[in-house]
């Protein structure tokens, strides 16, 4: 689009990230993979209902205000304002009251197609906060709050990151790409809250964490377990998410972008040119 004194007029998205949140969320991902991973560092088991419970309250206190840093950032720079933020409680809240009914039964875990599409329609960074956020909401009112809820807080942000970084698409095809992504996000956080207290199981079986072992000896051992611990579990979760999204997904992603319109995340006009 032009003006009438030949200067360029070019849309852009408010929803992305910038040069402080995108250091912001390379932090707290960092932080996250060496609170998965620095178990593999030690020759430490233990039972699996006291797996980190010594470390998991110091990693929440230190992700909480990595979060905030992250909607700090994005405030200040202008991405999201206070209409944002509160449509990011109002989405935490929807999810958490998803998880009411049955959380975590059998694998039937209706939220999570709702944080993919929200990931999808207003960005990786929100996405990565919303998936923190709302399993911290949801694990208040279900009750979950234990040494896995810093872990399961992580593995949720990364699936709405992921969410928010999925490619241009609109319609049909927009629908199964996004089923096709819930499918792997499921399993992949299966994985994930599966492998916070896999090295503390003990190394009485040939699918436990061994110490001294090679890395691909390990992998093998932990493949293993998922598989035969909770591969069931994942595939119900993936299921639900797919079907969801694709029965759900074309009405839900109507009313995110209504009210990403009507919100914050109007396209901003960024004017291009000389002038003078």
């Amino acid at each position: 689009m032009t003006t009438s004194d030949g200067v360029s007029l070019r849309a852009t998205p408010a929803v992305r990230l910038r040069a402080r949140s995108s250091l912001l969320l390379m932090v707290t991902t960092t932080f996250g993979i060496v609170a998965f991973a620095w178990p593999l560092m030690i020759h430490q088991h233990a039972g699996q209902n006291t797996a980190h419970s010594a470390d998991a309250p110091y990693i929440f206190v230190a992700l909480i205000p990595l979060l905030l840093a992250i909607v700090m950032a994005e405030l200040s720079e202008g991405s999201i304002d206070a209409k944002a933020v509160a449509l990011l409680g109002i989405l935490a809240a929807c999810f958490a009251a998803l998880r009411v009914p049955s959380p975590g039964i059998n694998g039937f875990e209706p939220e999570w197609f709702l944080l993919i599409l929200s990931a999808r329609v207003f960005g990786r960074g929100f996405g990565f906060v919303l998936g923190a956020v709302a399993f911290f909401a949801s694990a208040l009112i279900t009750g979950g709050v234990g040494p896995w809820l810093p872990f399961q807080m992580l593995a949720a942000a990364w699936v709405g990151f992921g969410a928010g970084c999925l490619p241009p698409m609109r319609g049909w095809p927009e629908r199964v790409m996004m089923a096709g992504y819930g499918v792997v996000a499921a399993l992949v956080y299966g994985l994930l809250t599966n492998f916070w207290f896999w090295p503390f199981v003990g190394s009485t079986t040939t699918y436990s964490y061994l110490p001294g072992a090679g890395t691909l000896e390990n992998l093998h051992r932990f493949v293993l377990f998922d598989l035969t611990t909770s591969l069931g579990f994942d595939l119900t979760r993936a299921a639900t998410c797919a079907v969801m999204v694709l029965v759900l997904g074309r009405p839900v992603l109507a009313a995110l972008r209504r009210a990403s319109r009507r919100a914050v995340f109007e396209p901003q006009i960024e004017f291009i040119g000389k002038h003078s």
